[in-house]
């Protein structure tokens, strides 16, 4: 299988949830590395189980989200190709970006008042048929 990357974002407030955060990450099998960026837990690997590696960070951090998954690889070559383009693209013309905004704002969704019976029947107990020795 080749190396994929994983990025996961990660609520961690302090230095002991981000050791923790990385414990985590790093005793899943099939993790080779795990690195930190800001609220970013990037994890690098052959054949690592996304969907368990979020379900333990949420259990044991309480809360974690899928940013993206993809080849450790790929990204490598767009590092390496990225600074080229950047400086052809610095000379391009760019349009301006529309604007556009409305006078009012939006409306409320309406408000359905129906009335609904009961899917069961109502018993009284003050009928004269009840026993209440039974």
């Amino acid at each position: 299988m080749a190396k994929q990357k994983v990025v996961l974002k990660v609520s961690m407030g302090d230095a002991k949830k981000r050791s923790r955060a990385l414990r985590i990450a790093v005793g899943l099998p099939g993790v080779v590395s795990a690195a930190l960026d800001n609220d970013r837990l990037i994890v690098i690997g052959d054949g690592v189980d996304t969907v368990e590696l979020a379900t333990v960070l949420r259990r044991k951090m309480g809360g974690a989200e899928l940013v993206s998954v993809g080849s450790a690889e790929e990204n490598k070559k767009e590092e390496k190709k990225s600074p080229a383009v950047e400086e052809s693209d610095k000379n391009a013309w760019q349009p301006t970006p529309a604007i556009s905004w409305t006078t009012y704002p939006a409306a409320p969704p309406p408000y359905n008042n129906y009335h609904y019976r009961y899917p069961y029947e109502i018993t009284q107990a003050d009928r004269e048929d009840n026993c209440s020795i039974m």
